[in-house]
């Protein structure tokens, strides 16, 4: 363990863990926060959208994130994902655990480095009362979502489509299909010219964590 790490773990027991975990969750409405830190999250991806996603839901106090991601990071990343320079190169759900347990240590974060097919989605992610969906090739958005709705057809999904480019505010939204819900303009992909940036990415990450906690609460009430 490096010298900070330590630091850091040393400062932490100096916290009064139970005082904080009052003060942290304290702004928020009891009902809704009674629902949330009993629920389960499964995040397919933890690159911009995922990464962004957990760190929302996070804050808003899920009790249990479950995230699947192969990749490590690297130096494009840190213009729209959440993570720092000193992590470059680390396993990106290694580095995003770090992250989210430094945002809210009161939630569980459950990490899988793995690539994620149609094998292996069921068990990983047999917790999960929401998947997300937070991949960025269409093949594999497409075979996690049928694959989804195959195993677990009441269990909502909440995708995302079309967010690269910058403004455009108005065109991005939220459709439902049945229990696939979909965020984003279904429009905007990269190209040589349009690259996602931070502020679009962030919005309909946002958007798929702030309907996540809907969802949650609707199915639990």
């Amino acid at each position: 363990m490096s010298r900070v790490k330590e630091r850091k773990k040393a400062n932490l027991k100096k916290i009064d863990l139970k005082k904080l975990e009052k003060e942290y969750f304290s702004r928020h409405d009891p009902e809704l926060l009674a629902v949330l830190r009993k629920s389960v999250v499964g995040i397919a991806g933890a690159g911009g959208l995922g990464s962004n996603v957990a760190v929302s839901l996070a804050r808003a106090g899920v009790g249990k994130l479950i995230i699947a991601d192969m990749d490590r990071v690297c130096p494009s990343n840190l213009n729209r994902q959440y993570y720092f320079i000193d992590q470059i190169g680390q396993v990106k759900v290694y580095a995003l655990r770090d992250n989210l347990k430094r945002i809210n240590p009161f939630s569980r974060y459950e990490v899988h480095h793995t690539k994620l097919t149609a094998d292996n989605i069921g068990e990983i992610f047999s917790e999960a009362e929401v998947m997300v969906e937070a991949f960025d090739l269409a093949s594999e958005k497409s075979m996690l979502i049928n694959t989804w709705l195959s195993l677990f057809p009441d269990r909502p999904i909440v995708a995302a489509s079309g967010l690269s480019g910058f403004g455009k505010n108005n065109k991005i939204k939220t459709r439902r299909m049945g229990q696939l819900y979909l965020c984003g303009d279904e429009e905007s992909e990269p190209t040589e010219t349009v690259s996602p940036m931070a502020p679009r990415v962030g919005i309909v990450a946002n958007m798929q964590a702030n309907l996540v906690i809907e969802l949650l609460y609707k199915r639990r009430r």
